[in-house]
């Protein structure tokens, strides 16, 4: 197990990007240092929804910096996610390399209830033990995610594209405040809460807490103006929003604790505030420190300590769509076997890679629950689409073309200009489910692999090949489709199998 001394998380939000350097000590994370800078990536976001120069040229600054902090660190002691704005950017994948190389490390964008999740995650390290049930509403910049949990155990994820920065620039156009604006952007946020009022209203939870900058700037201005004694209220949302109003614009309101990097997305947060806090039945909220970077860096500590998210979610999905695991652990062995000789003295292996493999070969068959009639790609469009605790939503794009590539056509999984898999752990995923067809525990024969340049040369002992002729048949097909693929596949005791047939026929 690896064992770090150091953890990091940044997060890409659409408002800050925030950098978090931890300590760890036993099952416990102790900060060390964080950087914030207020990027607001979600503003450069223009009507064809693609990131504007200036916005992509902030952030990237801003990661060289986080970079240079990050400077000799191990890349498995540091995730960096990217949020709302990234996920809805049609220039995201753009973007995305050109921060990559500037942070040094990889950023994964994850759905809104993964979002959701790592958010709870960390709230819930930072609040007292409580064996009753917990709302947390996080307003960031472009989405706010909802989230019922009891102790650590988030129950209910909702998150809902609507942010403090999407609605101050949408609503409060310069910053201008007017009663009209207030009025027009709490109704668009009350409708878009009419989703899943159902679901997170007074009754199913004890107490609500908010999470992130827009909770914690309306608590303390609420607090030192005396419009709430502690935490947030309606009574005391409704104070600063007359207060706002009267003012009419943010750069001429008066308040004691507003902070001028939280000024131009205050009406924004506010609005949204009122409106979950109406619509929700909420009489008093309180503010947690903890927030997603500290619930990305308990999720990096999991990894480590074999409490990983993605291996509980794999379990689940099992379950769900009733896999023979009994088959999935025949796979999943003979295809790690496989694998591992294939990459045998390659200069550098995907460390992942056999997780991924491990992974594909307990999900390869849920697409059956649809109809077995092209499973392979009911599978992988399950894991694409479906929310996946714990994964990004690269890893279930990884993920799910391993699925779709583990049987059939080869032609058109390595035609990206990315590549989304390597081939070798294609290969060894389609080997085992073919020699595997027939769902039993077979006696195997000794499987030598060897890669020579361009050719993979499987070895196969020939009185096996001659006792298992549905076995052949597929290896033929197997090899006509990696030669279609660009690729070629080479089994000589097949060969010789076939002309011992002919030299019999003749």
């Amino acid at each position: 197990m690896a064992v770090y001394s150091s953890l990091a998380a940044v997060d890409l939000g659409s408002n800050s990007f925030h950098l978090q350097v931890a300590r760890v000590v036993g099952d416990q994370i102790y900060p060390l240092d964080s950087l914030r800078d207020p990027i607001r990536l979600g503003a450069g976001l223009n009507r064809e929804k693609r990131l504007d120069e200036d916005s992509q040229n902030r952030a990237l600054d801003c990661l060289k910096r986080f970079g240079e902090r990050l400077r000799g660190f191990d890349p498995h002691g540091v995730r960096a996610v990217g949020t709302n704005s990234l996920r809805v950017a049609k220039n995201a994948a753009g973007f995305l390399k050109q921060a990559e190389a500037a942070l040094g490390f990889p950023i994964e964008v994850v759905a809104g209830r993964e979002e959701a999740r790592l958010i709870y995650v960390g709230v819930a390290h930072s609040l007292p033990v409580s064996k009753e049930k917990r709302l947390v509403i996080d307003i960031g910049g472009g989405s706010t995610e909802f989230i019922i949990g009891r102790g650590l155990k988030p129950l209910r994820l909702d998150s809902l594209y609507m942010g403090c920065v999407s609605y101050s620039l949408k609503y409060f156009p310069g910053g201008e405040v007017t009663k009209a604006g207030m009025k027009q952007a709490e109704l668009a946020a009350r409708n878009e809460l009419q989703t899943m009022v159902a679901g997170f209203s007074k009754g199913q939870w004890h107490d609500a807490v908010g999470s992130s900058g827009s909770a914690r700037a309306l608590a303390e201005i609420l607090q030192l103006n005396g419009f709430s004694e502690s935490g947030i209220t309606p009574d005391g949302l409704d104070r600063l929003r007359s207060a706002l109003i009267k003012a009419g614009g943010i750069e001429r309101l008066d308040v004691a604790g507003l902070k001028s990097d939280r000024l131009p997305v205050l009406p924004g947060g506010l609005a949204i505030m009122n409106a979950a806090l109406s619509e929700l039945g909420i009489e008093s909220m309180q503010v947690a420190s903890g927030s997603m970077r500290q619930g990305i860096l308990y999720d990096l500590l999991g990894r480590f300590q074999h409490h990983d998210m993605r291996d509980m979610t794999v379990s689940q999905f099992m379950q769900r769509y009733q896999v023979d695991s009994k088959q999935a652990r025949r796979v999943a062995s003979l295809a790690l076997s496989l694998y591992r000789q294939l990459t045998a003295g390659a200069e550098a292996n995907d460390d992942t890679a056999p997780h991924y493999i491990a992974w594909a070969a307990k999900l390869h068959e849920i697409g059956i629950s649809v109809a077995y009639s092209g499973y392979h790609k009911h599978s992988a469009y399950i894991v694409q689409n479906a929310d996946m605790p714990g994964f990004s939503k690269m890893e279930q794009w990884r993920l799910a073309t391993l699925l779709l590539a583990h049987r059939r056509s080869l032609k058109r999984i390595f035609t990206h200009d990315v590549e989304i898999v390597d081939w070798r752990m294609v290969m060894s995923l389609r080997l085992a489910a073919l020699i595997y067809r027939s769902r039993t525990d077979i006696a195997l024969p000794d499987f030598a692999v060897r890669v020579n340049g361009g050719t993979v040369r499987l070895g196969i002992a020939l009185d096996w090949l001659a006792s298992n002729p549905l076995t052949v048949t597929a290896l033929q097909e197997e090899i006509d489709e990696w030669s279609a693929a660009g690729f070629k596949l080479d089994i000589k005791s097949l060969r010789e199998l076939e002309a011992g047939i002919e030299a019999q026929a003749a």
